[in-house]
């Protein structure tokens, strides 16, 4: 049993670089056992290849701006998994695929358990660092994924 933590996102795009930077923090980190931590980029492909063996999965990303900046939504995975488009191109292919895939690819080989963090961008302009809602809703999020790792090293999460 493994648990898998990517981080998604563009750090080249201010807030999208959400997924990156939890990741970057959560290496500072002494986390228990059996806990890989992956910065995918804006590689669904590298999602489902990371995921792949992980009995337990937790993806962060941005999400586009539509209420309050730093806002943490906490989604289970299977919600948010979709058919991958018809196309030749992978840029096409994100991490939402990449589960839909990934679970009919792998079967079990592929996360029972799937939590997704999604953080409300505050601006998705060129350039670096996180907008300061999104730097504290960073922190928050490696707080709960801190908590998750424990409670997966304790026996897994329900």
């Amino acid at each position: 049993m493994t648990l898998a933590v990517i981080g998604c996102g563009n750090p080249n795009r201010r807030d999208d670089g959400v997924g990156p930077e939890v990741i970057a923090r959560l290496r500072t980190r002494v986390l228990p056992a059996g806990i890989g931590l992956h910065d995918a980029g804006t590689d669904g492909m590298a999602v489902m290849y990371r995921a792949r063996g992980a009995s337990h999965l937790i993806l962060v990303d941005a999400r586009a701006p539509e209420g309050e900046p730093g806002a943490i939504f906490d989604v289970p995975g299977e919600v948010l998994e979709a058919p991958p488009p018809q196309s030749l191109n992978l840029h096409d292919f994100r991490w939402d695929h990449a589960l839909y895939a990934g679970r009919r690819i792998y079967g079990e080989d592929f996360p029972a358990r799937v939590k997704v963090f999604l953080v409300e961008a505050g601006s998705l302009e060129l350039g670096l660092g996180l907008t300061a809602a999104v730097a504290t809703a960073a922190e928050e999020v490696v707080e709960r994924i801190a908590a998750l790792s424990a409670a997966y090293a304790a026996g897994g999460w329900a």
